[in-house]
């Protein structure tokens, strides 16, 4: 597809400067930045949740060496950092990976990378109005990629929708499932306005938690601590890992068990879970194949955008595990707008209290009540005296 041509920004011409980091994956690079930082980064079609970790590291810029919009489909990414009032410099050439290293203090103006004096690339600075055009036109054009999806994801249930379906071996955990409810924590789309809401049904239902690598650190944000880790493990922080929380790790079945090093490097004890699709996938299959009652996910993909966001090629697995699920599965945003207008006892209680707390109170100050509580005892006391 050919690449989109985006405005430059207003304004652009001010110049900005700041320690450098980079790295080729977003996801490593993002808990390495500091406030002030100018973030270099590799991520074409930069998604949405890679962009709301950029803002809330405090980065003052954001260099991309790929291109932030290549036109496959409306990713949400760029524009979210451009109205966070960060400079986003888009297509500056793969090279400036290798070029920079941690700390270097980078110059930026009229789009061009400056180091000490001399230029390393030059890219283009986005602007909200040219990335909204940008949508507009990857909007028309997303039905090539649907195309696409729905190829790979026939071919993928052709190949391998039977190890999806099939009976899975079950680590022993500690944590019992049966009766109760799961919360599948991804630190994903609104997992922050997800678990805020949900906090009165974490409260009263006490659902298995279970955290998916860095789901696992968003519970502990919300002051939930994790039953149960699953993963590869290369997002988890180490206080996640000390939390106390069963270890789960996911291990593909053709052998393939990314994360095992870290594991292993760690000296943590862990359990192997062996099944096919991504991290919150098997999440989700082992509370079921452990007869949770209800499964409730927070942060996971559900929309096309958000699966073409996560960069995996149909995202088939996915797609079969929900079907493999069925209604056990509900999203947490459908829990929290049914949960809202519940009454629960212990509220009934509080307010049948707070009642009599208030008619004690009156009876207390009220003077027509201490006139019959005078006479009562007057008239009693004539009666046993007598």
């Amino acid at each position: 597809m050919a690449r989109l041509r985006l405005r430059k920004q207003a304004g652009a011409s001010v110049a900005l400067q700041g320690p450098a980091r980079a790295d080729r994956r977003t996801k490593d690079l993002i808990p390495r930045l500091q406030t002030g930082d100018i973030a270099v980064i590799n991520h074409r079609d930069l998604d949405r949740v890679a962009a709301d970790g950029l803002i809330e590291a405090g980065v003052v810029a954001v260099v991309n060496c790929a291109v932030s919009i290549s036109g496959r489909y409306p990713n949400g990414g760029p524009i979210r950092v451009v109205d966070a009032g960060i400079t986003l410099v888009d297509d500056v050439g793969a090279e400036l990976i290798d070029l920079v290293h941690e700390g270097d203090v980078l110059r930026i103006e009229h789009g061009e990378i400056w180091r000490n004096g001399e230029l390393l690339a030059r890219g283009e600075i986005l602007d909200g109005p040219g990335i909204e055009s940008a949508m507009e036109v990857a909007r028309l054009a997303i039905g090539s990629e649907l195309e696409r999806f729905a190829a790979n994801t026939l071919e993928y249930i052709q190949k391998e929708a039977r190890l999806l379906f099939e009976p899975l071996e079950l680590p022993p955990l500690r944590t019992h499932f049966a009766g109760r409810h799961a919360l599948v924590v991804v630190r994903g789309h609104d997992y922050r306005s997800d678990l805020a809401a949900l906090r009165s049904y974490i409260r009263e239902y006490q659902p298995v938690l279970i955290g998916v690598d860095g789901g696992a650190d968003a519970l502990l944000e919300y002051g939930e601590k994790p039953d149960i880790i699953i993963g590869d493990f290369d997002s988890v922080s180490e206080k996640g890992l000390a939390c106390g929380a069963e270890l789960v790790h996911h291990v593909h079945p053709d052998g393939r068990a990314p994360g095992r090093e870290n594991l292993l490097d760690w000296g943590v004890e862990y359990h192997e879970f062996v099944a096919e699709g991504t991290s919150e996938d098997v999440a989700m299959l082992l509370a079921y194949e452990s007869k949770a009652q209800l499964i409730v996910a927070v942060g996971t993909h559900a929309t096309m955008v958000e699966f073409l966001d996560k960069g995996r090629p149909g995202m088939a697995s996915t797609f079969l595990t929900r079907l493999r699920l069925g209604p056990m599965l509900v999203d947490a945003k459908g829990v929290s707008r049914l949960y809202e207008g519940r009454v629960r006892r212990l509220d009934i209680v509080l307010l049948v209290g707070a009642a009599l707390v208030a008619m004690i109170a009156v009876g207390i100050v009220a003077e027509p009540i201490h006139v019959f509580i005078r006479g009562l005892w007057v008239t009693l006391k004539d009666v046993f005296s007598g």
